[in-house]
């Protein structure tokens, strides 16, 4: 993106300038440079962007939230859109053991409550003893009831200090409202965060199914999410794909 000296452009259209600009935001979000939930850049980066003054940006942002597409809280503006977010396809899906193709025959069901978490995860996640943190609970299965999926996941305190996105859920997390996070992998990485995760897998004994544990920190050595995942073995339960950097 080009940089440019912010100023009001003269409007030939009839139309005020700041609702020029907000159908050109508009315009933006609904072709995924911002996806739904994630924030905007700041009235400065927006002035620049469109090349016009912080106070147009204000005004098309107030006609934007009238209508329902924008919200705003203090930690910005974000986009309200309905639709599933724009998705990198060789991105990282969250949680672990997450469907990446939807299936049209699997029941999933993601929330996210402000809890204690169980004690190996505070104990992963450096937590003190008792203190709440937020939580994302994911379950998956086929229509027949097989393919079963149950995740389990806590956040640290560096995640949610770090992440405004992951953030901002605690103000909604009751453990009963949908909440897709699949991109949290993303926003950490947007955040400045370098990924290592472990994964240990382990089989049940005397069930057919495989526990997965995920812990993930950042390029500090800080834990960031601990995950613990129950799934039914079957054939295709579950597939690892990596793609690697070529050597400079």
């Amino acid at each position: 993106m080009a940089r440019t000296t912010p100023h009001d452009h003269p409007h030939t259209d009839g139309q005020p300038l700041y609702r020029r600009i907000a159908t050109e935001l508009l315009g933006e979000l609904r072709n995924g440079t911002v996806p739904p939930g994630e924030r905007l850049p700041g009235e400065r980066q927006l002035a620049v962007h469109f090349g016009v003054s912080r106070e147009t940006v204000r005004q098309a942002l107030e006609v934007l939230r009238r209508e329902g597409l924008v919200a705003t809280d203090r930690r910005g503006s974000h986009a309200t859109l309905s639709g599933p977010p724009a998705e990198d396809p060789t991105s990282l899906i969250f949680p672990v053991g997450a469907r990446h193709i939807a299936d049209p025959r699997a029941v999933d069901r993601a929330t996210v409550s402000w809890e204690t978490p169980p004690p190996e995860h505070a104990e992963a996640l450096g937590l003190a003893p008792h203190r709440p943190t937020l939580m994302h609970r994911y379950e998956s299965a086929g229509t027949d009831g097989h393919g079963l999926r149950r995740a389990v996941t806590s956040f640290s305190a560096v995640a949610l200090a770090e992440v405004e996105e992951l953030a901002r859920y605690r103000d909604r997390a009751d453990g009963t409202a949908s909440a897709q996070l699949r991109r949290a992998y993303d926003w950490m990485r947007r955040a400045g965060l370098a990924l290592h995760h472990r994964d240990a897998i382990t089989p049940l004994a005397d069930t057919p199914s495989v526990r997965v544990t995920r812990l993930v920190h950042d390029q500090y050595a800080r834990p960031l999410e601990f995950t613990d995942l129950v799934v039914d073995a079957q054939p295709d339960a579950l597939v690892y794909e990596f793609t690697l950097p070529t050597a400079v």
